[in-house]
């Protein structure tokens, strides 16, 4: 059996997981996908991307933003605008360190932003440099806008952000009753600024979050489809074993049944004991014949379900086929070489005899689908005289071009390997070997399977 046997829903997983994460693409690409990724609340931003400096940039960037607009701030404030020292070097504190607080509360940063820059409007009225000057939205309150709005964008919900809009609109509208003489209108500037960058980060928040939902239902469906294996395989194997219960509870019947005519002189109340054995058996068996045929169930009418379920009904194969299994596969070109102990098979109890067999059974077809050409060594034995029986399946890397893996693979014969081996109380080990093959080994204790309730 091939490594490539186990590829495909690994290989899915790792690069929907790539994706989502940042990994495996261009540079580009994955500072995309960090864009894409909403914050969370309580959280900063980029604070689930998978690298240390992605989760760092947005501090860094916007400490950049606030270590340059200070002084800048201050200096405009005071030798543009004509504004107090003291007054402009508050206003600049007030205006920019608040930024600070945008990529873990940009909320909270927005309120103080927005009152500081209102209040640096109003004491620009009586500066005596204002006229000829942009007013109320100096440059510099423009980009620290700008870099709050970015953070906004990326953090909180449409509503918030379509309030957070409005209310810069109307302030901007309640500052321009008071207008002085000579200063350029921002107003305008800034409510269509605030609104195309909060509608793009908005947008990519959103595409975000879309992604978020698609990775987690995906997650789900890989769940619910292992799952939905698990019970088939299940059901399969309960199927197969059925017939095997139902041989022993049949001879247990016939001779509960006859023991008064083969020991003759049997007393009263032995007879009784006898008959109420074989009744309970009789009971038992049409109580699992009324479970199989709910395993064997599809959905049809009954005519349908009781054909299909005559048509399964066939004695059960086991280690003594498995010959004829690997002859099989030898005429259909796959090189595969037997080593079957003549004392396999002795006194093999039947659920160990099956899956021994379906065990042997699914690793050639693993080995026929993902791995053609491929030498394959089959060894069925038994660690001990009565001891347990040992099956390994062995293969090397493929000699041919290895067909491309199906997608919509299920995994049914790992599933069924470890579900039968679990049955009988047993181990199994798969793996990939350093050669680029693979290797398939079951133990199969004989005394648990004996003891196997069901």
């Amino acid at each position: 059996m091939s490594l490539k046997a186990r590829i495909p829903a690994r290989v899915r997983n790792r690069k929907a997981r790539e994706r989502r994460e940042g990994r495996g693409t261009d540079p580009l690409d994955r500072f995309a996908v960090v864009l894409r990724t909403p914050a969370r609340p309580g959280e900063a931003l980029f604070a689930r991307a998978p690298r240390r400096w992605q989760r760092m940039l947005p501090f860094t960037v916007v400490g950049i933003f606030v270590i340059t607009l200070l002084p800048v701030t201050i200096a405009v404030l005071t030798n543009d605008y004509g504004a107090n020292g003291g007054w402009a070097g508050a206003l600049g504190v007030a205006q920019t360190v608040p930024l600070l607080l945008a990529v873990t509360r940009p909320m909270s940063a927005w309120g103080m932003v927005l009152c500081a820059d209102v209040a640096g409007a109003v004491l620009l009225m009586g500066a005596d440099g204002v006229g000829g000057q942009t007013w109320p939205w100096p440059p510099m309150v423009i980009v620290g806008y700008q870099v709050l709005m970015v953070c906004l964008g990326l953090r909180e919900s449409v509503r918030t952000l379509v309030q957070v809009w409005l209310a810069t609109g109307a302030a901007g509208v309640v500052l321009g009753f008071s207008e002085p003489s000579g200063v350029t209108n921002t107003v305008a500037l800034q409510f269509v600024l605030s609104g195309a960058v909060l509608a793009l980060t908005g947008a990519l928040r959103q595409l975000g979050d879309a992604r978020q939902r698609i990775a987690e239902q995906e997650n789900i469906s890989e769940v619910e489809r292992a799952r939905r294996t698990l019970l088939e395989e299940r059901a399969r194997i309960a199927r197969e074993l059925h017939d095997v219960v139902a041989h022993h509870m049949s001879v247990i019947t016939v001779q509960a049944d006859s023991a008064p005519y083969r020991l003759p002189g049997m007393a009263e109340p032995v007879r009784e004991e006898f008959a109420a054995i074989a009744a309970g058996a009789r009971e038992s068996l049409g109580e699992m014949r009324r479970l199989l045929t709910v395993l064997r169930g599809d959905g049809t009418n009954g005519a349908e379900g009781a054909e299909g379920a005559g048509g399964e009904l066939f004695p059960q194969p086991g280690i003594g086929r498995i010959q004829q299994l690997v002859e099989a596969t030898v005429r259909a070109g796959q090189p595969v070489e037997l080593s079957l102990a003549s004392a396999a098979a002795e006194e093999v109890p039947p659920a160990v005899d099956l899956s021994a067999y379906r065990i042997v059974q699914e690793a050639l077809a693993n080995v026929v689908r993902h791995a053609p050409g491929a030498p394959t060594r089959v060894s069925v034995t038994r660690s001990a005289p009565g001891g347990d029986v040992l099956v390994l399946v062995v293969n090397g890397p493929a000699r041919d071009a290895v067909v491309e893996v199906e997608s919509s693979g299920t995994g049914h014969g790992l599933v069924g390997m470890r579900e039968r081996v679990r049955l009988t109380g047993g181990t199994l080990d798969t793996g990939p070997l350093p050669d680029g093959g693979f290797r398939v080994a079951a133990r199969l204790p004989l005394n648990d399977a004996e003891k196997e309730p069901s």
